[in-house]
C-alpha cells in the first residue's frame, strides 16, 4: 500500500468514526436531557468546535450535512402545537463553527428561531445570538444586519436594538437604501402595519429559502387581513350610525354606496359580516398571524 493511499484510508475511517461519535453523542445527550429528538432526526455533538477538529478539512461538508439536519429538524416540527425545539439552536450553532460563512444558516436558521409557534421556535433571543455570531464572522454582509434588525422589531420589539443593527448595515459597503430609511423609522418608533409589511416584504425578496419565503407571505397576507378589516369595520360603524341598525350582509353596503362588491380577502375568499357587526376571514388556517380577536 502507497503512503498516500495509507493516508486515505486512514482519513476515511477516521471520518466514519466522527460520524458514529455524532451518532453516540445523541444517544447520550437525549438519555441526560430527556429529548424527544431521536437518532434517525439528527446528528449531534455537545461542540462544533469539537466535531471541526475532527473533520480533517472536510468541515464545510460537514456543515453542510448539519444545515440539512437544522432543516429536517425543523421542518418535522414546523406547524405542531407545544412542539419543542430544544436542538434547533445546537444545531445551527455547529453548523456555523463548522463553516463561519455559510450565510443560508445564518439568516434562514435565525428567522426559523424567532418566529412564535406554532411556526417557529419562538426563541428571538437565540435568533439574535446566531446573527451576532454571523455579523462577526461576515461583518461585510450587510443582510445579517437586515436581519437582525427583522427580529429586534418584529420579535422582540427592541426599537433601540433594531435602529443600531439598521444604522450599521447601512454603512456597510453596498447595502440597499432601504436600510437607511428602516433605522429611520425605528428611530421614530414606527409601529404600524406599514412598517412590518415592509420589512417582511423585504425579507421575502432576499431570501432564497422556501419555507422563510411561506413564512413571509403568511405574514403579509394576515398583514394584509388585518389593515381590511380594521376598514370594513369602520364602513360597517358608519353604516349603523346612518341606517340605526347594523348591515344584514354586504349587500346593504352595496346598496348604499359604501363597498362596490363583496370584499374579498388577500386569499380571494369573501370576508364575514357577523351578527354583531364583526368581520372574520372565512378559514383562519390560512391567516396564521391574525390577532385572535380579528379570526
Amino acid at each position: 500500500m502507497t503512503g498516500n493511499r495509507t493516508v486515505t484510508v486512514v482519513a476515511a475511517c477516521l471520518f466514519l468514526a466522527l460520524f458514529a461519535g455524532s451518532v453516540f453523542s445523541l444517544r447520550e445527550v437525549d438519555a441526560a436531557r430527556g429529548q424527544d429528538a431521536t437518532m434517525e432526526e439528527i446528528l449531534y455533538l455537545p461542540s462544533g468546535k469539537t466535531v471541526k477538529h475532527l473533520s480533517l478539512g472536510y468541515s464545510s461538508l460537514l456543515a453542510d450535512i448539519y444545515w440539512t439536519r437544522a432543516v429536517q429538524y425543523f421542518g418535522g416540527r414546523l406547524g405542531q402545537p407545544s412542539m419543542r425545539y430544544d436542538l434547533l439552536y445546537p444545531l445551527l450553532d455547529i453548523t456555523t463553527d463548522l463553516d463561519p460563512h455559510l450565510l443560508e444558516a445564518y439568516q434562514s436558521g435565525s428567522v426559523f428561531l424567532s418566529q412564535p409557534q406554532p411556526e417557529g421556535a419562538g426563541q428571538p433571543d437565540k435568533a439574535v445570538a446566531l446573527l451576532e455570531k454571523g455579523i462577526r464572522e461576515n461583518p461585510s454582509y450587510w443582510r445579517l444586519y437586515f436581519t437582525l434588525g427583522f427580529v429586534h422589531y418584529i420579535d422582540r420589539r427592541d426599537f433601540k436594538s433594531a435602529q443600531e443593527a439598521f444604522e450599521k448595515g447601512s454603512n456597510v459597503p453596498g447595502a440597499l437604501p432601504f436600510m437607511k430609511v428602516m433605522a429611520a423609522r425605528m428611530a421614530e418608533r414606527s409601529d404600524d402595519i406599514s412598517t412590518a409589511m415592509y420589512l417582511w416584504k423585504a425579507v421575502y425578496e432576499v431570501t432564497a429559502d422556501p419555507t422563510v419565503k411561506e413564512t413571509a407571505m403568511k405574514h403579509l397576507a394576515s398583514l394584509q387581513a388585518t389593515l381590511d378589516m380594521a376598514e370594513l369595520a369602520r364602513r360597517v360603524q358608519f353604516y349603523r350610525e346612518k341606517a340605526g341598525a347594523l348591515p344584514t350582509s354586504w349587500t346593504d353596503l352595496v346598496r348604499t354606496g359604501l363597498l362596490r362588491g363583496v370584499p374579498l380577502d388577500p386569499n380571494g375568499a369573501a370576508y364575514k359580516l357577523m351578527p354583531d357587526g364583526t368581520i372574520q376571514v372565512e378559514d383562519p388556517r390560512k391567516f396564521p398571524f391574525l390577532s385572535p380577536g380579528r379570526r
